[in-house]
């Protein structure tokens, strides 16, 4: 029986058939309920009120402290390090030595010597793996995302996390704080009293709106809730659930989850054998229409990503070689799809008609991913495949059915192409996958971010030039 994610590979006909196929399941936001008030109304309340985001539970948390925890953090993330202090936080964007982007999170700077990582399992995976081999004089302490079906078993991390956001946001903090609060600059840290407790803030704008990160010890969650809860009555604030929460970003335009680009090329081969046989990489399931037998075909760099301007090339790191060979404007450019009305009727109405045959790829509400990473095939009138659709679902702000994408560089706003839904041969074996039958959804290419709040409301280059 396969040991790590090497041997597991070496057992395969097809890498892409076997994350195709995973058994995984859906991916779970996990422990926060579905819904507090009802997925359209958290939707709303995001830009017409606040909301609370409950972050405490699906994110990869990394404690890292050490002389080196800086050199660690500059040698593998494209971003640039200058500027960089303590109580400032960065989107922290590492690359495989072949120029691929592993995943993202945001590294906050606590004290001297002290950061933290939120994000996702593959980049902090990558942190924890070079850390060891690079003999980096750090200790990292590990605290995994909840369980995704805890089955009524105690949950405890080590730090809660929430976000207040919105346009009324900054009244329900500074009511919190009991006096005017600094508007920071965008992803700066700093403090603030909620009740008789003090908690580390970090300036965000999740939302479009001036807002905060806040955190603290987990065994003051409930009271922290509580308070902003309470504060934020007259406000109009809605606690968002498990089910709207990621639905978010397809109105703010970031695309939480690419294949990591780990499962070829030599230079990895020791990565691979260091991660499990039941890791993320080796468990994660592919979805969508877009499919082909090269599994590097699903890899992306930070420009085809939207993360081409973090890209600087003042320090060594590991893929700025990669990087450097390559041509910005060559590459493909993120965007957003905005889904033709009409068809997504059509998928719609494909599940109550029962002469039609087998239905359309069910479109579940609002966000309609069905795997870890999705790839759906983005079509030109001709048919050529000039992009690929990421994130999926609906926005009911919008009164849309939205899609975060990467497409051809030359392909201007405004021009309409085809999003190939539903997977081909009826379907894959993944147990989030149903027999059903393709179709091609009309998509107008529009701006990162959709939302025009988001647009106008973002602190320059958040989401777009950073």
């Amino acid at each position: 029986m396969a040991a790590n994610l090497e041997q597991k590979l070496a057992e395969q006909s097809s890498i892409v058939d076997m994350l195709r196929n995973s058994q995984i399941g859906a991916y779970v936001y996990p422990v926060v309920a579905p819904e507090f008030h009802n997925w359209r109304s958290e939707q709303w309340a995001w830009q017409h009120s606040a909301v609370l985001f409950d972050q405490s539970h699906h994110m990869v948390d990394l404690y890292i402290r050490g002389k080196d925890a800086l050199k660690l953090l500059s040698d593998t993330m494209i971003n640039s390090p200058k500027g960089w202090a303590v109580n400032k936080a960065k989107q922290y964007v590492p690359t495989t030595p072949y120029g691929h982007v592993i995943g993202d999170g945001i590294i906050f700077w606590l004290a001297e010597e002290e950061f933290v990582y939120v994000g996702r399992a593959p980049a902090a995976n990558w942190l924890m793996y070079q850390a060891e081999v690079g003999k980096y004089d750090v200790e990292i302490v590990h605290d995994d995302r909840s369980p995704s079906r805890p089955m009524g078993k105690p949950i405890s991390r080590i730090s809660w996390r929430y976000q207040i956001q919105g346009p009324k946001a900054w009244d329900i903090i500074e009511k919190l704080h009991g006096e005017k609060l600094d508007k920071l600059k965008f992803f700066n840290m700093s403090e603030m009293k909620i009740g008789n407790k003090t908690v580390r803030t970090l300036r965000h704008g999740m939302s479009g709106a001036p807002g905060l990160e806040l955190w603290g010890p987990y065994e003051e969650k409930d009271y922290i809730k509580e308070e902003i809860l309470k504060a934020g009555e007259e406000f109009g604030i809605v606690p968002v659930g498990s089910r709207a929460y990621p639905s978010n970003t397809l109105e703010s335009g970031w695309i939480p989850s690419p294949l990591p680009p780990i499962y070829t090329g030599d230079k990895l081969a020791d990565y691979r054998k260091w991660l499990g046989a039941d890791s993320y990489e080796a468990v994660g399931a592919i979805g969508g229409s877009f499919v082909s037998e090269n599994i590097e075909d699903y890899y992306l760099n930070p420009w085809e990503l939207g993360y081409g301007p973090f890209v600087k090339f003042d320090h060594d790191f590991i893929g700025r070689e990669a990087l450097e060979a390559l041509n910005p404007a060559e590459q493909r450019k993120k965007v957003t799809l905005e889904w033709n009305s009409d068809d997504m009727k059509k998928i719609m109405g494909s599940l109550f008609d029962p002469e039609g045959g087998v239905p359309y790829k069910f479109f579940d509400l609002p966000l309609a991913n069905y795997a870890n990473s999705n790839y759906d095939s983005v079509v030109d009138a001709g048919g050529t495949n000039v992009g690929l659709s990421m994130f999926t679902g609906y926005s009911f702000n919008e009164k849309k059915a939205l899609s975060l994408a990467t497409v051809d560089h030359e392909i201007p706003e405004g021009t309409e192409l085809k999003v190939i839904w539903g997977e081909p041969d009826g379907g894959s074996k993944k147990t989030t996958v149903e027999p059903h039958k393709q179709i091609e959804v009309r998509a107008i290419v529009s701006p990162v971010p959709y939302s025009s709040v988001a647009r106008e409301n973002y602190a320059e280059g958040w989401r777009t030039n950073r």
